[in-house]
């Protein structure tokens, strides 16, 4: 009787330990669950290089807006979005900065506005250029680069001025998280 015990204990601690393996393996396999993503933007895959459009030189985190050929509510939320996202990163905003193209389709309606948010840089190219870059992208949106110049986050920019509040957090939440997990820039 007791080798039958050690037997069905020596059993059991098999099942233990190699059923949840057996188990995570075919789950992986057979993709039995949703992997989990935390980005509230939406992740561009793959990357869009954006080297040509952005200083080589500077390494840091970038939020990025290309100035439409008018400034409606849209684009008005965005410029307003950006200024207060890079407000709010607060003693990180040294590794942040906003970029805006100017194409010359660009409104220049808005450019004093513009100008006068802290950390700004204004950068002009041509539309040719930007639209190569960004190649089949819809480009209104406030989008988020990296250190490296790829441009990895798109988030559409929107009319209705609260939804624009809600957009600007969750911009806020994944550019946070990135310059946690980001020892560049």
């Amino acid at each position: 009787m007791a080798n039958e015990s050690n037997k069905n204990n020596l059993m059991l601690m098999i099942a233990v330990f190699v059923l949840p393996v057996l188990l995570a393996y075919f789950a992986l396999k057979f993709e039995w669950f949703n992997e989990a993503s935390t980005n509230k933007g939406e992740l561009l895959q793959p990357v869009i290089e954006a080297g040509s459009l952005l200083n080589a030189s500077q390494q840091k985190w970038h939020l990025l807006y290309v100035i439409p050929a008018s400034c409606e509510e849209s684009c008005q939320n965005a410029i307003y979005s950006i200024k207060q996202i890079y407000q709010a990163t607060g003693k990180e905003s040294d590794r942040v900065s906003t970029l805006f193209i100017q194409t010359e389709g660009s409104s220049n309606d808005v450019l004093s506005e513009v100008l006068a948010l802290p950390g700004v840089e204004l950068i002009q190219k041509s539309k040719e250029n930007v639209n190569k870059v960004f190649n089949n992208t819809n480009i209104n949106a406030i989008f988020i680069t990296d250190t490296m110049h790829n441009v990895v986050l798109r988030y559409p920019t929107t009319a209705n001025a609260e939804e624009a509040i809600m957009d600007s957090r969750n911009i806020l939440a994944d550019l946070r998280k990135l310059l946690k997990l980001s020892r560049i820039g």
